[in-house]
């Protein structure tokens, strides 16, 4: 053995080298150099774009909101409020352009414990969109849901829609007995919220809003993104609604624009919940009466949330319209109409008539002063206003025509004003009743024009259309006329405004009703002919008998009735501002007959009420004074003892009208009234209502 060397250091056993550490280093090498332009580009974007980002961040959006603006108002003739504006304090939503429905969902929750609103009108869906509204609560019914309510057969998922279907069954089975009165009225809340288009603004609660509600909520509004204090309106009547069937209505925000106006409006720059007019005045005008929406300048921060509202342009009033109506006198007739009614109905007389109709109107310039209408419920007896009657519904009026056929046989030519006597011996056509007047056959044996229209012949208006037509004609053996007898007949009658629309300023004026000149085998009704003439046969408006005998008054010339007398801009403080258009009277045609002619007709129509025979029919106007001149009719109709069966029995019935002017020499208003469906020939409900309407119209104006 070698002995060791204590000079000699012991050799360390060899050990392979390791590359791990080189690796490492290479990998924090890379690591450090990633790491450094990180650290570069961060620094380089900081300097030189670092303000651009903050300002991003911190940025907002701003859009233009446009609001409703109060509606013109309505005045009468006289400048009395007849349709206005009631404003009332209101707490409104604008929708943010991203809003979330949980974002919504917090503040319906919140606002809820300042208000109540109306809760009668949620469906289960409505409590249930509120319920998934929650985050947690959405969570949950998902984790809940069958799988084969969220994915299909091949494990795809199921569309959105679909599945938020499902989970709105869920919920409707299991949660909704769970909702308590106060999570009700946050859901009312969150239902008026959520159907808010982006960017726009509704009406959270309009009424019933007390101050010191408004003030809680104006203290916590930094609390409620979206939500302000405003103002909104309602439509009032101050002078009565009897006439709001001529005015019209306007839709709720809720009711929006009308599904059959809905494109047209849109082109016009109208949102969706828009209150626009629906009917009548309001519909026919809306244009004017809705004014130029108010701007509202709204800023949102980057998650489209309302950030704050600031006005920019306030708007500009509706214009208002001024009406040719006087309201006191609308009163007078609205309350002697359903006065004379009730006393029909009282009496027994008025059991199968839906209602009664009058109007009143400038006979030299058409102007309406007065339209009124009561209808009857027959079957409950509730009776309620109906002024629509007297332009959307047609009735055969009987002899109150009788001015215009006596007018179309002097035009004619077949009497004249010194030669009208005719016989007035009863009609006998083979195979049919005798036609003949109210009077006993016989009473008479000749009468001229004057006379005929006092006790209102029958008789001799039927002979005026045999005359006209050529008739050949025995007794009880044949009888024959002309075919064009009906076009002769209705030309005269067309010129004074019956059988024709009047074409007065409001939507839905009927059209006549105008009967057959065939039977069913395409015989010719030469009957009808002859019943033609004395008013029982064709059906007219109120509106048209109002202008037929406004052209008898004025001597011929057929005005065209209108109810807009002008329009005018509102100022900024709700007043009358500027005069923008005015309506100027139309005569729509002239009709051609001599003043001797026409003085023919009024002396009938004076003798009417003034003539001593004892069948002189509107007497029981004599007292007006200064006087009148009037016709009555009666016409013979049929009604159905039900009213919604028209396989009912049918009974005998008769319509009561009048038509009238006043004062005599120089006249200023015209009337026409009826009272359909009678059963009493011998009620004088038309002629007692025709001397209140006047006598009432004197009072008004002064006339002595």
């Amino acid at each position: 053995m070698r002995p060791i060397d204590s000079k000699e250091k012991p050799q360390k056993p060899n050990r392979a080298k390791s590359n791990i550490p080189f690796r490492l280093n290479l990998l924090f090498f890379i690591v450090f150099l990633l790491f450094a332009a990180l650290v570069g580009q961060l620094a380089y974007l900081q300097i030189m774009y670092g303000s651009k980002f903050s300002s991003s961040v911190n940025s907002t959006d701003q859009t233009t909101v446009s609001g409703a603006v109060p509606r013109g108002m309505m005045y009468d003739t006289k400048g009395r409020v007849l349709v206005g504006n009631k404003a009332q304090s209101a707490i409104t939503y604008t929708k943010g352009a991203d809003t979330l429905s949980t974002q919504m969902y917090a503040v319906a929750n919140k606002l809820g414990t300042y208000i109540t609103v109306d809760t009668d009108t949620l469906t289960p869906q409505d409590k249930a969109d509120y319920y998934l509204a929650d985050a947690h609560n959405l969570k949950t019914t998902n984790a809940k849901l069958p799988k084969s309510q969220k994915v299909d057969s091949s494990g795809s998922e199921l569309a959105e829609k679909t599945v938020y279907k499902n989970q709105i069954a869920y919920v409707e089975a299991h949660h909704l007995d769970e909702l308590t009165a106060t999570q009700k009225n946050a859901a009312a809340i969150y239902k008026i919220m959520n159907g808010a288009y982006q960017m726009s603004t509704v009406y959270i609660k309009n009424s019933g809003l007390t101050s010191a509600t408004l003030a809680k909520v104006s203290e916590h509004l930094t609390e409620l993104p979206g939500v302000s204090v405003g103002t909104d309106w309602e439509r009032s009547y101050p002078n009565g609604e009897g006439i709001t069937s001529i005015i019209g209505n306007v839709s709720t925000e809720k009711q929006g624009l009308p599904s059959d106006q809905l494109t047209e409006l849109l082109s016009d720059g109208y949102s969706r919940n828009d209150r626009v007019g629906t009917s009548y005045l309001e519909k026919e005008y809306q244009s004017i009466l809705s004014g130029t929406k108010s701007q509202t300048e709204v800023k949102t921060n980057s998650e489209g949330s309302v950030k704050s509202t600031k006005e920019v342009y306030a708007g500009k009033k509706g214009a208002s319209l001024n009406l040719t109506i006087d309201s006191k006198y609308q009163n007078q007739v609205e309350a002697a109409l359903k006065k004379e009614f009730k006393a029909a109905v009282s009496d027994g007389a008025a059991k199968y008539s839906d209602g009664a109709y009058a109007m009143a109107m400038d006979p030299n310039t058409g102007a309406v002063l007065a339209i009124a209408g009561v209808k009857q419920n027959r079957k409950t007896g509730k009776i309620t206003d109906n002024a629509l009657g007297a332009i959307n519904q047609t009735f055969v009026p009987g002899s109150a025509v009788k001015g215009a056929t006596v007018m179309g046989a002097l035009m004619d030519g077949v009497i004249t004003p010194t030669n009208n006597t005719q016989s007035d011996d009863a009609i006998y056509l083979p195979g049919t009743a005798v036609k003949k007047s109210v009077y006993p056959v016989g009473t008479f044996t000749s009468l001229d024009a004057v006379t005929a229209l006092e006790i209102s012949s029958n008789i001799y208006m039927m002979r005026l259309a045999m005359k006209e037509g050529n008739a050949k004609y025995v007794a009880d053996s044949s009888f024959s006329i002309d075919h064009n007898i009906f076009a002769t007949e209705r030309g005269y009658f067309n010129q004074f405004g019956l059988g024709v629309k009047t074409g007065i300023d409001l939507p839905g004026e009927a059209s006549p009703y105008i009967g057959s000149t065939t039977n069913s085998d395409g015989s010719f009704k030469s009957g009808s002919a002859l019943d033609l003439s004395y008013g029982n046969y064709d059906a007219y408006t109120v509106v048209e008998l109002a202008q037929y005998v406004s052209t008898i008054a004025n001597n011929g010339r057929r005005m065209q009735p209108y109810v807009v007398k002008s329009v005018e801009s509102t100022s900024n403080n709700g007043k009358k501002g500027q005069v923008e258009s005015v309506t100027m009277p139309k005569v729509m045609n002239t009709v051609n007959a001599t003043k001797d002619e026409f003085n023919v007709v009024h002396k009938g129509f004076y003798e009417t009420i003034h003539g001593t025979n004892a069948w002189a029919t509107a007497t029981r106007l004599k007292s007006l004074s200064p006087s009148a001149a009037a016709k009555t009719g009666t016409a013979q109709t049929f009604a159905h003892t039900d009213p919604d069966n028209d396989n009912s029995k049918q009974v005998e019935t008769m319509n009561l009208s009048l038509v009238a002017y006043a004062p005599y020499k120089n006249p200023k208003v015209a009337i026409a009234l009826i009272f359909p469906n009678m059963t009493d020939e011998d009620g004088a409900y038309n002629t007692v209502l025709g001397k209140e309407m006047i006598s009432d119209y004197y009072k008004d104006y002064n006339i002595k």
